[in-house]
């Protein structure tokens, strides 16, 4: 038995891992609080792999899964606590030589603190940033009810209609 090569991923309530196998067969995974076990069988030669886990942070069992497609079997760990990164996905410092980093999907999400915000919120937010003081008064009625004037000359009141 050998370990599958994978490549990981942190998102901000769940850690993906992808373990790059082709024609992966009788692909079991399980999912415990701090560990991660996986095994299958795969290519032509039929090779068995086998990666056990040590995880940096606890998931949640019940709601993580897999997915088994030609090429891979991919792994969704939902954190126990959502809203944590994880700097590394196992729990000691050690490089573990099967398991890289997927910068292709690595996303620095601790450090935008702008995701948050709404669309509108984020529209709002950079017109006010553009100023915007000299904008002239739209013609809105005040508390009273009455309009005021506006500094436009050609809006005169229009005659009633016959």
């Amino acid at each position: 038995m050998q370990a599958a090569s994978a490549k990981w991923y942190d998102r901000r309530d769940s850690v993906f891992i992808e373990f790059c196998l082709e024609d992966s067969k009788d692909v079991k995974v399980k999912f415990d609080k701090s560990k991660f076990d996986f095994s299958c069988v795969s290519g032509t030669d039929r090779i068995k792999h086998h990666n056990v886990l040590d995880l940096f942070g606890e998931i949640d069992p019940k709601d993580s899964r897999h997915r088994r497609t030609d090429r891979s079997v991919l792994c969704c760990l939902r954190k126990a606590e959502a809203g944590k990164s994880w700097p590394r996905l196992t729990k000691d410092k050690t490089k573990v030589n099967w398991l890289s980093v997927d910068f292709n999907n690595w996303k620095d999400w601790e450090d935008d603190s702008e995701e948050d915000l709404s669309s509108f919120d984020k529209f709002s937010e950079m017109m006010n940033s553009m100023g915007g003081d000299d904008l002239p008064d739209l013609d809105v009625p005040e508390e009273g009810g009455e309009e005021h004037e506006s500094a436009d000359s050609d809006d005169e009141k229009m005659p009633d209609l016959e």
